[in-house]
C-alpha cells in the first residue's frame, strides 16, 4: 500500500520542470523583493492591495497602495505598459493578489505576485514600513 504522498504519482521530470520553471515567471518571494531592495535593483512597483487602513498600519517599504478593486486603466495611466507589478495581499489565506494580478494581465501589465504576502514577509523577519511590527490581526487584516 503506498503512502498518502504517493498514492497520486508524481509528474515526470520534464512535466515537473516545466511547472516549476513557469511558476517561477508568475511568482517571486519575500526574500526576492527584500533582497532586491537592499541591492538598489528596484525594476519592479511594489503594490499593496490591500485596503487603505491596512496599509497605514503596516506596509512594505517603498510599497504603494492600490486597493484591488481600484485597479483601472485610469488608475495605471502614468506607468508605461512595459511596468512589472508585484503585487501582495495579506498572506496565503486571502486571493486579492492573484485578484489584482488578473487584472493588471488584462490591462496588458506584466505583473507577479509575491507569494506569502504581508505574513510571509513578517514570518521572514522583515519589518513593515517604519519598523512598525503591529499585531498579526491588524498586520494582516485584507479589507479587500
Amino acid at each position: 500500500m503506498p503512502s498518502l504522498v504517493r498514492s497520486t504519482p508524481a509528474a515526470s521530470s520534464a512535466v515537473a520542470l516545466m511547472h516549476f520553471s513557469s511558476r517561477l515567471s508568475f511568482e517571486t518571494d519575500c526574500s526576492d523583493v527584500f533582497s532586491s531592495q537592499e541591492a538598489g535593483e528596484v525594476d519592479f512597483v511594489l503594490v499593496d492591495v490591500r485596503g487603505p487602513l491596512a496599509y497605514e498600519r503596516g506596509h512594505l517599504p517603498d510599497a504603494i497602495n492600490i486597493p484591488g478593486r481600484l485597479i483601472t486603466a485610469a488608475a495605471l495611466a502614468a506607468y508605461p505598459k512595459h511596468t512589472l507589478f508585484v503585487v501582495y495581499c495579506a498572506g496565503p489565506h486571502c486571493n486579492g493578489a492573484n485578484k489584482a494580478a488578473v487584472k493588471l494581465a488584462a490591462l496588458e501589465y506584466p505583473v507577479k505576485e509575491m507569494i506569502g504576502g504581508v505574513t510571509g514577509w513578517l514570518d521572514e523577519g522583515f519589518t513593515l514600513s517604519q519598523g512598525v511590527m503591529p499585531t498579526a490581526t491588524a498586520a494582516m487584516a485584507c479589507e479587500c
